[in-house]
């Protein structure tokens, strides 16, 4: 039964980098993509009114483009599974910040959904993207 659960590991990260993907774009796209598309006028609209926020954190501003663009090309790298250490390392660090400035001033309630994208973005950094991951095509893994 271990023999058979230890070759089931790289489908475990590879469901992982799905989750955490998903949930890193999801919640970047918001940051990134301005409401209503594109057209609108102000390509960067989004991305400006976050980096806004997290100054208002008093964090310096730049980091508010790191972060926007963290979730929502960070997510979408750990999706295709390319550069997913690097990628996952960057979402340690997000989860971090966001623990620090946001979750845990407001106690441990707020702060499990945080927590647990970064131990799953933990787990991608130690062990890497696991099945069907494009790091793997070209050697990265």
């Amino acid at each position: 039964m271990r023999n058979w659960l230890d070759s089931m590991q790289p489908w475990g990260a590879f469901f992982l980098r799905l989750v955490l993907g998903f949930a890193m774009m999801y919640h970047g796209w918001s940051k990134v993509i301005p409401h209503g598309g594109f057209h609108g006028g102000n390509t960067f609209s989004a991305i400006d009114h976050w980096s806004h926020q997290v100054a208002m954190m008093g964090l310096p501003y730049w980091l508010g483009y790191v972060s926007a663009l963290t979730e929502f090309i960070g997510g979408a790298l750990i999706l295709a599974g390319l550069l997913t250490r690097f990628a996952a390392f960057m979402v340690v660090c997000n989860m971090l910040v966001a623990l620090w400035k946001m979750a845990i001033p407001h106690g441990y309630e707020a702060s499990q959904y945080p927590l647990a994208l970064l131990a799953i973005a933990l787990m991608l950094v130690f062990y890497g993207a696991g099945a069907f991951a494009l790091d793997i095509k070209i050697g990265f893994d």
